[in-house]
């Protein structure tokens, strides 16, 4: 399999290191400013022999660099967040060109399998009348957006199995939250790589699930399983709802 790699902060050398260790070959790294870039531009130069670009540069390009892949035929793994408000348009660019998109607030295979995790015990508590549920998440001091793609996808595997929370709460408040409210809470400091929690709380005990992350392998190596499972197909796929069919 041969990638492009559009983006060359943290992820995208992750993914260059990941790769060379699976044999994949990496055939341009496209990036605007990095010096380590083989092109500044999307261009046919730039995709040419790739069957996959993956895509981890910034929110505000990502439409535009959708239209340029798309239109180039070239298929898409899209790890770059804070654009689904976006998410129809960019699905019609896909099936208009008809090309394969994977996306994902998240391609680590640890937070995928934690994200099942938190699917079936919010079904549980959903049951147990007695527990609030709660999220928060911390990230290095580095990190645009806020609250994280990964929290906001956490909150709404809680919201879809527990009844009683209906509005996701991540703005500041100075106020006391509804109990139909779900507050998602985030820290930016230092260097943390990623760390999410979901709590379940109640008058008599406390109960929290956890993932912390130790490095980007993780989310490279499931950014590179989602590029070999979206290689020769044609769609617009969210990476949760087919991450069982990877692993």
């Amino acid at each position: 399999m041969n990638i492009a790699i559009v983006g060359y902060g943290r992820m995208g050398r992750a993914i260059h290191e990941a790769a060379i260790e699976n044999n994949i070959k990496v055939v341009s790294i496209i990036d605007p400013t990095d010096p380590e870039a083989t092109h500044k531009k999307i261009t046919h130069e730039a995709l040419e022999n790739v069957d996959v670009a993956l895509d981890f540069s910034r929110a505000d390009a990502v439409l535009d660099n959708v239209e340029k892949i798309a239109k180039l035929k070239c298929n898409i793994v899209m790890g770059t967040t804070g654009w689904y408000e976006k998410l129809n348009v960019v699905k019609k660019i896909v099936e208009e060109n008809e090309i394969g998109f994977i996306y994902s607030p998240n391609f680590s295979i640890g937070v995928n399998l934690f994200f099942a995790i938190v699917n079936k015990a919010a079904e549980l508590f959903n049951k147990a009348k007695w527990y609030d549920a709660y999220v928060y998440e911390i990230h290095h001091n580095k990190k645009i957006d806020s609250p994280s793609g990964t929290a906001l996808q956490i909150a709404k595997i809680v919201m879809s199995k527990m009844e009683r929370k209906k509005k996701i709460l991540a703005e500041m408040i100075n106020r006391k939250i509804e109990p139909d409210e779900l507050h998602v809470v985030s820290i930016r400091a230092g260097n943390v790589f990623g760390l999410h929690v979901v709590g379940f709380d109640s008058e008599f005990d406390n109960i929290e699930l956890r993932h912390e992350a130790k490095n980007r392998k993780g989310f490279a190596l499931g950014a590179l399983l989602a590029a070999k499972w979206i290689m020769n197909k044609k769609g617009f796929y969210n990476f949760i709802e087919v991450f069982n069919e990877m692993i």
